[in-house]
């Protein structure tokens, strides 16, 4: 099975529920200070629409990625029933010719947030994306789980090369100024996908001018 119908059979599943819930991350909520009204945000593997849709109501221009046509018909009512607005995009961030040249340092914040479906190899491909579509000057935003949460099992992959490690994160942006890089544990509630005691890590790296 793909990764499209992976994702779009886990959406469906949760019925008109959500399965990651309706509110934003909370490493990425706990940084609204840094959003400027009116900043360029990409939101990619947004799932169901709770962090692109936060990203939106905090003043943000937003655009979403999104491999599942479930996901995003979730999301969109999601926008439509809290008046966010947001441009939805049906499309695989690992796809040869993502992102498009009209992404290419087009955005001010990319915002990936438990994105860890990849392992290495991929993962560098992922990241080589994430960053094309950051401007200069702008930054990178990662929520994931580090190794530990195998222990957990509270949500997240049960393949350890998918997880992030601080050293890891280091290298991968070791050409970019890391503003934060956080590695912590906490309790989360997001919907039935994530919940419980987790091993988390957040970094927020700013792309050289």
């Amino acid at each position: 099975m793909n990764q499209e119908a992976i994702w779009s059979e886990r959406y469906r599943g949760a019925g008109d529920d959500y399965l990651f819930g309706t509110e934003p991350n909370r490493f990425l909520a706990r940084r609204a200070a840094l959003f400027a009204d009116g900043a360029r945000a990409l939101s990619v593997a947004d799932g169901e629409g709770r962090n692109s849709v936060w990203l939106a109501q905090q003043g943000l221009d937003v655009t979403a990625v999104e491999i599942s046509p479930v996901g995003v018909e979730k999301a969109k009512r999601m926008a439509a029933g809290c008046g966010a607005e947001v441009r939805f995009i049906v499309a695989d961030m690992l796809a040869s010719d993502w992102p498009p040249a009209e992404f290419v340092a087009a955005f001010d914040w990319v915002v990936g947030i438990f994105i860890q479906f990849v392992g290495p190899t991929q993962r560098e491909r992922q990241f080589a994306a994430l960053k094309r579509a950051t401007r200069p000057g702008g930054c990178i935003l990662l929520q994931g789980y580090t190794p530990k949460q195998l222990e957990y099992r509270t949500g997240g992959p049960s393949a350890v090369e998918n997880l992030y490690t601080a050293e890891l994160l280091r290298a991968a942006f070791a050409d970019w100024t890391i503003d934060e890089l956080v590695e912590y544990e906490d309790d989360i509630a997001e919907g039935i996908g994530h919940k419980g005691r987790s091993a988390l890590i957040g970094l927020v790296a700013r792309k050289p001018k």
